[in-house]
């Protein structure tokens, strides 16, 4: 468990913080209910800060001593869909300076690894927010469909599947989704419509994200998470971002035209990151973990037992982390797999389904409850 002084912003929280019990319902969920596609309730407060960061040089009216160990108030998780950690490799810092800026300023890995059985799109995001495989056999979430069926996650599952969305709004944190793809409206009906009891502290709701956006332009969802982060960043930010898995199934994974997308990615990538850095609250306070669903090479991913499918980068960027460090050297009881898709026995490689339990973490919240992707929590890059 990530190990840093007791944060002062959560302290009613952290009095009344116990495992999440919404975990254990098991229920079985009808099907489609619409949803719109942007749910904006309450502003999220804006935590008071002044820690030191690495993210960029500060001045003494930027720390304070109340908060000198950098506490996280707020984590925003990235998905780059289609992200073939070798494009960034091809394209160097010239071409790609926001991914560059996340290696040098933070600490992370080109060699991280997707769900062992499938490396597609709405499997490994439901596997970020669970932190479980998608095989339902093995506690897994069990949505192994790439399309919206119309259903809940609970419902492949055959009980209620908590996120993390569930553990930060039941603790009385804020929630919002920024995603690029209409199939992600089943999270809508997930974790809003078919949300579980709170069973933490104050009774905060069942609908688990404050809120839910959708736009497939790019751009324009980028607009839109920036304003928000420097108007009301919430406790947790999903992000989800296309471009490089729209132009490699057009004209293939790692082609020009998907070099280009991923160049422009990195721009829009750029844009988040300095507005975290241009926002003392944020960047003294914020961590940014980025990762992918899969990766990708010529037509398809879809072969899960393709390097070049389920080798993925993961990153992480913000307050306390240490400068340029690869995650596996920080964190030995992770195993670098070198180029082997490896099983889920024995020592881990790190997954994207770390990305649940690292945001909980740092948050100083508990773990999801059911999760099995470093359930124990020992991912620690802030060592």
């Amino acid at each position: 468990m990530i190990s840093r002084r007791p944060r002062t912003s959560w302290s009613a929280v952290v009095i009344a913080a116990t495992f999440l019990a919404a975990g254990c319902h098991t229920t079985s969920y009808p099907g489609a209910i619409p949803a719109p596609s942007v749910v904006s309730p309450a502003p999220a407060p804006v935590t008071p800060s002044a820690a030191k960061s690495s993210i960029l040089p500060h001045t003494a009216d930027d720390q304070s001593p109340e908060d000198a160990d950098n506490p996280i108030d707020h984590v925003i998780a990235i998905s780059i869909d289609g992200l073939n950690p070798a494009a960034i490799e091809k394209l160097g810092k010239s071409r790609t300076p926001a991914f560059h800026r996340l290696m040098r300023e933070g600490a992370y890995t080109l060699n991280a690894r997707t769900d062992r059985e499938k490396t597609s799109t709405l499997p490994n995001h439901t596997t970020m927010l669970t932190g479980r495989p998608a095989a339902a056999q093995r506690g897994g979430h069990g949505y192994t469909e790439n399309f919206d069926n119309g259903g809940t996650i609970h419902r492949a599952a055959g009980h209620y599947v908590a996120s993390v969305f569930d553990v930060v709004h039941d603790h009385g944190g804020s929630t919002a989704v920024f995603m690029a793809k209409t199939k992600f409206r089943i999270y809508q009906r997930t974790w809003n419509s078919h949300g579980a009891r709170d069973r933490v502290g104050e009774n905060n709701g069942r609908a688990k994200i404050d809120r839910f956006t959708i736009d497939r332009n790019n751009t324009r969802l980028v607009a839109k998470l920036t304003a928000e982060l420097g108007r009301k960043p919430r406790t947790f930010t999903f992000v989800h971002l296309s471009l490089p898995d729209r132009v490699g199934h057009a004209r293939g994974f790692m082609s020009q035209p998907y070099l280009g997308a991923v160049k422009r990615t990195d721009k829009l990538l750029g844009r988040i990151l300095n507005t975290v850095a241009d926002h003392p609250a944020l960047r003294r306070h914020t961590l940014v973990i980025l990762t992918a669903d899969h990766g990708g090479r010529g037509a398809s991913h879809y072969t899960a037992s393709k390097l070049q499918n389920f080798r993925i980068p993961f990153m992480t960027w913000g307050a306390g982390i240490p400068a340029g460090r690869n995650l596996y050297g920080l964190n030995p009881t992770f195993r670098s797999p070198g180029s082997s898709r490896t099983s889920y026995s024995g020592k881990q490689p790190i997954r994207n389904g770390d990305l649940a339990n690292l945001a909980t973490d740092a948050l100083d919240l508990p773990h999801v409850t059911g999760s099995e992707f470093d359930s124990p929590r020992t991912l620690d890059p802030f060592r």
